[in-house]
Parts: C-alpha cells; structure tokens; sequence
C-alpha cells in the first residue's frame, strides 16, 4: 500500500469516459504540484487491452492531454484496497461498484461529477454519438477534475 492518494475513475468499458478522466486528471494534478496514483478501469471487460477510443483521444490530445500507454482494463478485487477515490462516470456504473465491493470500501465510492458544482449528475456515455458528445464529456470532466484537486488539497 502507498502512501500517495489514489484515485480509480470508472465506466462502463473503460474506453471513453474513464481513460479520459485519467488523462486529464494525470495533467490537471501534475499542474497542480499534487503526486497520486492515478488510474481508470471498466465494470465491464468488453475492450481489456485495447488503447482508449480514437475519438476521445483525439478530442482530448486537441485540449492538450496525453492518453499515452493507457489501455482499457476491468476493475479488480485489489482496486478497492488500493483506491482511495473510487470514481464512477454514472449511477449505473455507481451501482455496480457497490455490488461489487465489500462493503468497508462502500465510502471511497463517489459520482465524479459529485465533486463539481454541475447541473449535470452524470457523465454521459459518447460511445454512440458524435464528436459534440465527447467536447461535453471533456468539459464535465475538467470541471470535475478541478473540484476533486481542491477537496484533495483541502483535505491535505
């Protein structure tokens, strides 16, 4: 176990939303002086292996975030343990963590767009549209990534 803050954003397949948050939340922290781990997955295995979708990475290397070595993975046993933020994109995905933690790990299990002051309560799924839909997911996303830095840095 490190001592460092870790943090794990979850979606369904780990192939849009999460490896997207990772991206940013890697550039936003780093900006920020902050040194944690972090780290995204899927509930679902349907992409193991794979590099996140083009789309997001073009949409996100355009903002200047880097998705470089990330490759799509299913959430594990150990991520409970080993996460101290538990991050999920959706209520749907939010639920299925649930069912799938022990329940001393229940707390460290948040909606993402919890930690921003959003009108929006979830970060919808692009997969299945158009280019306008990964500029909003980026958008939540970066307004949500500066929320949790300044909780991290509070509770610091």
């Amino acid at each position: 176990m490190s001592d460092k803050i870790a943090v794990l954003f979850v979606c369904l397949g780990n192939i849009c939303r999460s490896p997207t948050a990772e991206a940013v939340f890697k550039k936003k922290a780093h900006d920020a002086g902050l040194d944690l781990i972090i780290d995204s997955a899927g509930t679902h295995g349907y992409h193991i292996g794979s590099p996140p979708d083009k789309r997001s990475q073009s949409a996100g290397t355009d903002r200047g975030y880097s998705f470089s070595g990330l490759k799509c993975r299913r959430v594990d046993d150990d991520d409970f343990e080993k996460f101290d933020y538990i991050l999920a994109m959706d209520n749907s995905n939010l639920k299925n963590l649930h069912g799938m933690s022990p329940s001393e790990h229940h707390h460290k299990i948040h909606l993402f767009l919890s930690f921003c002051d959003s009108t929006e309560e979830e970060v919808p799924d692009p997969y299945y549209g158009g280019k306008g839909g990964f500029e909003l997911v980026l958008d939540l996303i970066e307004h949500a990534s500066d929320g949790l830095i300044s909780h991290i840095k509070a509770q610091s």
